[in-house]
């Protein structure tokens, strides 16, 4: 059971949002109206049972088993390149083709009718899922993808890498601010921030959790690509935010690679306290972006940790795509998804006119 399926379950209840404990008003955190978080934790959104009933096919084939299924092991009769055989499916990797899978290769799709997520188009259609608390409308269709890879389940590399790194890179940081809160308990117009941070968390003893209270520089010099902006209200405790139409998030994977994930109506679903937000990121993630970020932040090599094929991958999410379609050709562009997501409290540090001018090269 992911580790996130107990408090995320709270996420959708009968009215949509999380049923939260008031939380508490008059703390020294909520200052002027406004309030920070820094990121500390996400996983892809996949819901998981112990006996795996979303997989009934089984788990999908990776890079080596599906190298060894296309060309044989090297016995049989055919003998291949390494021009015809390596190479050509490396740079299948890098050159992503729509055309059906080679009959041989055939992708298992999560089978499950429950999912986490959000209902991000305000229908509920056949194709939909119902959240764990029975919540109809559910829009994840990137799960069905992601389900029954071996590296986005609980225990996966990418689920544990990305995590990871993002905590040990200032470069990944995520932090999003509110302004113009009435309490913590119920606001009705709350202006969000999202920005990316720029220094290190303040870890508990266990060096896994994370403590409230800490600072983070605001970047707006190299990081303006990341900044976006909305409108959302508290209600019971729990931040709604209005859909981003367009928003770019930091997301470092491995060793430094300074990678992002493109998200189009993107909103946020977070049960707040005055050291913690927890819930759920949601939007449709762009699915060309989506493989790029996979192709440069792993290689073959990591893909193979969890039977993931960034070439079957990348068909079915093309088939998969259910929202902000191309303009000329009509063709999805975005597959929707669910991140569970952490936050601690921290406050913030904002550069200030003159450093940013200065910073960008300005005049006097």
């Amino acid at each position: 059971m992911n580790r996130f399926a107990l408090g995320v379950g709270l996420l959708v209840g009968a009215c949509g949002v999380v049923c939260a404990a008031p939380a508490g008003e008059g703390s020294g955190r909520l200052q002027n109206g406004t309030i920070a978080y820094v990121m500390t934790h996400k996983f892809w959104a996949v819901y998981e049972t112990p006996k795996k009933e979303e997989c009934p096919a089984g788990m999908n084939d990776g890079p080596r088993e599906q190298f060894r299924t296309l060309y044989g092991d090297g016995k049989g009769p055919k003998k291949y390149s390494i021009v015809e055989a390596q190479l050509q499916r490396e740079g299948d990797l890098w050159h992503p083709s729509t055309t059906p899978e080679p009959p041989q290769l055939k992708f298992k799709e999560a089978q499950s009718k429950i999912a986490y997520g959000m209902n991000l188009d305000g229908k509920t259609g056949p194709n939909d899922f119902t959240s764990p608390d029975g919540v109809p409308g559910v829009d994840n269709q990137l799960y069905r993808a992601i389900g029954c890879i071996g590296n986005y389940r609980n225990m996966g590399t990418i689920n544990h890498f990305e995590d990871l790194f993002m905590n040990s890179y200032n470069d990944a940081r995520i932090v999003i601010e509110l302004t113009h809160v009435k309490s913590l308990e119920n606001s009705d117009d709350v202006t969000v921030n999202i920005y990316r941070g720029s220094d290190r968390m303040m870890s508990d003893s266990t060096g896994e959790g994370y403590l409230p209270g800490g600072t983070q520089h605001v970047d707006l010099r190299w990081g303006k690509q990341f900044v976006s902006h909305t409108k959302g209200k508290i209600v019971a405790g729990v931040l709604t935010t209005d859909p981003i139409d367009r928003a770019e998030l930091p997301w470092g994977s491995t060793f430094g690679t300074h990678a992002y994930h493109v998200f189009r109506g993107l909103r946020l679903q977070l049960k707040l306290t005055d050291s913690t937000a927890k819930g759920m990121l949601a939007g449709y993630v762009d699915t060309d972006a989506f493989i790029h970020h996979l192709n440069t932040s792993w290689s073959t090599h990591h893909h193979s940790y969890g039977q993931l094929s960034s070439q079957s991958l990348y068909r079915e999410l093309t088939q998969l795509a259910d929202g902000y379609p191309d303009p000329k050709t009509g063709k999805n562009t975005a597959v929707s998804s669910a991140v569970n997501v952490e936050f601690v409290q921290v406050y913030l540090v904002k550069p200030d006119e003159k450093t940013r001018v200065a910073d960008s090269g300005g005049g006097r």
